[in-house]
Order: structure tokens, then sequence, then C-alpha cells
């Protein structure tokens, strides 16, 4: 494990760090084409060992525990271009755990391998723009049985990855029987991005960045016809999928906070070390020091307590773990947001420019307060858990 890390931190010095410059750059020449050293990189990581470390099965990925992944998700947090070299980026972690998981041999075969091998990437299609998504049982996008075939009717948003051009795949959550218990009316199945009715409507921003040539995306499926062995598991089975894909996702998206914030507050410290205002450097001025400290507490807290999470799901399961789980997802976006609003303030007027990564990075965590559910469901998750200990 321990050397692991030590390959993937000299891999970070030696070919990320020194590329985000000329990764922005090809992305600015042509925002929706692949970067061209992502797609060199790529080749290296994998010769490396360094290539689907999520996967917890050797089968199909190393076979890490989540405790033991997590501090090497936390450095390829540090880089927006770093996960995706390491074939760990979402949304196709999570969708290539569903294919390993759920998936059958046929559609194993024909997505999870490719996604495997960083071929190709994936999307996952379940928010919808008409309806409070963060409660999943308002999803109206429907599948519907027609012989051998499905058709699928649905406008699903915020569909992140579907914009580039590598996205084939679609997990795709709707009704396929509106009158079954509440939880069992929804499916997923999988649905190719060139499909006939497959129309991407638009590109969402985030506080004005697009992320291309990853993108969020605007969708409407009208009338798609996909094969009935393209279901997932079986009719009524969503939200059955859907639990056991948003524990991993979740913990993966707070590992890579860490790794934001650890770098947002390296970048402050540096910046006040080197800047002298009203006679003395800023690092000996009292609230920088204060602002310091109190990232450092917060961040240590924060990596804590998701270890924590990380021990609880390989040791008693995600299910056991859920209330963990909540509270990392409510407590590490919030961490990481502080600590970099406190090196933007630290930046003066460069830490809002695109001179540093600070500003890019804010934008982008600010997402993961919303995204995988709000803050207020998982508030409102960990206080019923809470409640249910007090005896009657």
């Amino acid at each position: 494990m321990q050397h692991l890390r030590q390959q993937l931190l000299a891999f970070m010095d030696e070919c990320v760090y020194p590329n985000e410059t000329r990764y922005h750059e090809e992305i600015e020449r042509n925002r929706w084409a692949p970067s061209p050293v992502i797609e060199e990189l790529k080749p290296k990581a994998r010769a490396a060992g360094l290539w689907n470390l999520f996967q917890p099965g050797t089968e199909f990925g190393a076979g890490l525990t989540n405790a033991q992944y997590a501090p090497l998700c936390e450095i390829m947090g540090r880089s927006i271009m770093a996960p995706e070299i390491f074939n760990c980026s979402a949304p196709d972690t999570g969708n290539m755990e569903v294919l390993a998981r759920y998936g059958t041999a046929e559609q194993q075969e024909r997505w999870l391998k490719p996604l495997l091998a960083g071929e190709i990437r994936s999307c996952f299609a379940m928010t919808e723009p008409a309806v409070a998504s963060s409660d999943a049982t308002n999803i109206q996008a429907s599948i519907v049985r027609q012989g051998d075939e499905y058709i699928i009717n649905g406008r699903k948003w915020w569909i992140s990855g579907a914009a580039d051009p590598r996205c084939k795949i679609a997990i795709f959550m709707g009704k396929t029987n509106p009158s079954a218990s509440s939880h069992h009316q929804q499916s997923m199945i999988l649905v190719p991005m060139d499909s006939p009715g497959v129309r991407i409507e638009r590109v969402l921003t985030v506080f004005g960045y697009d992320h291309a040539p990853h993108g969020h995306a605007e969708i409407s499926f009208e009338n798609v016809r996909v094969p009935a062995t393209n279901i997932l598991l079986g009719e009524g089975r969503g939200f059955e999928i859907a639990q056991g894909r948003l524990g991993p996702g979740r913990i993966h998206h707070c590992m890579r906070c860490i790794g934001v914030a650890e770098r947002a507050l390296e970048t402050m410290c540096r910046r006040v070390l080197s800047r002298v205002a009203f006679g003395k450097p800023l690092a000996e001025q009292g609230l920088i020091r204060a602002n310091i400290a109190q990232s450092r507490i917060e961040i240590d807290q924060a990596r804590l307590l998701t270890l924590q999470a990380a021990e609880i799901m390989d040791t008693a399961g995600n299910k056991a773990a859920r209330a963990e789980i909540a509270m990392i997802k409510v407590v590490t976006p919030n961490v990481a947001l502080q600590v970099l609003d406190r090196a933007i303030q630290a930046h003066g007027a460069a830490g809002v420019s695109q001179d540093t990564f600070l500003a890019a990075a804010w934008a982008n965590v600010r997402t993961l307060r919303l995204a995988d559910g709000p803050d207020e469901v998982h508030l409102e998750a960990i206080a019923k858990l809470e409640l249910k200990k007090i005896p009657n």
C-alpha cells in the first residue's frame, strides 16, 4: 500500500503538475476534444500499475479496500486532470462499479471492458429538471417494455460527462412500474449515447465554468429504443443499484475534496510567506496564522472522519456506514470550501483569477454540496439515525 502511495506521489510530481498548464491550454484551443496530454499520460499510468485503483475486486482493479484507496484518491484529488489519467474519475468509477457488481456477462463485455481500458467514457442519467430529484421517488422518466425492447422517454440534466465525445453509454434511471411501491417503481437501463432519440439539448455551466471537455449536459430522450437485455439487474431494482453505487461514489468525492483542501492550504502558506504588507510578511499577521491553523484542524478532522467511514464500509458494509457516509458528504465539501475561501482571500485579487487553481476549484467543490444529495438530505438522514438511538 505504501509503495503505491510513493509511486503515485512521484507520478504526480513528474507527470501531472508539470503538465497542468499544457492541459488547460489544450482545452482552450479545442474545448470539446479530449486533451492530448491526458491521452499521452494514461498509458504511462497504466504501465506503472496506477490504473483502476478504485476497483475493490482484483478481477477488474487493484483490489484495494476503501481505507487503502482513500489516501491515493486524496492525492489524485489535488489536480483536476489527475483522476482521469489513472482511470479513476467520476462518473466512470461509479458506472464501472455498477457494471462489475450488477451487469451481465454480455453487458460487461460490451461496456465494462472498454471503460476499464480507458477507451470510452460514460454518464449517469438520473436528475431531472422538472422535479426535485434529491427525492428519487419523484423521477418521472419512463422505461416501457415493448416486446424485446424498452422504450425510454424523459428529460435529464446535470448529466456529467455526457458532452465528452468519448461518452458512449449512459446508465439511465426511470420508472418501469408507476403502480409498484415507491421504492420498486424505478429501474436502471443501459442506453448507448448514439441511440436515435438521444439528444444533448445544451451544456450547463457551473458558476460560468463549462468544465470542457467533460461538461454537464441537459439531455432529451424521445422514444429511445434499446434491447430488453440492457436492463440492469431487473425491473424495479433501480433503488437497490443506486444505493450500491452512491456509497463508494460519495466517499470518493470526499477523498478528492480533502486533496483539494490540502493543496489550497499549501498554496496559501506559500503565498503568505512570500508577500509583505504593512511592514511584515503576511505569514506574521495574526489573522493569517489563525486561518492556517484552523484550516489544518478542519482538514485533519475531515480526513479522520472519512477514514472512519471507509473502515466501516470495509468491515461492516455500506449500509452500516450510512451515517458516517452522510456525515462526510456534508463535512468535507464545506471544509474544502472554507479552506479555499481563506486561500483566495490570502491571494487578494489573484485568488479569483485564472492565475491559480483556487477559483475553479471553489466552483467545482461548491457543486458537491448538491451532487449525490444536498446537505439538507444528508443532515436529515443523520438526525433520523441519531434519534433512533434514544429508547422510547
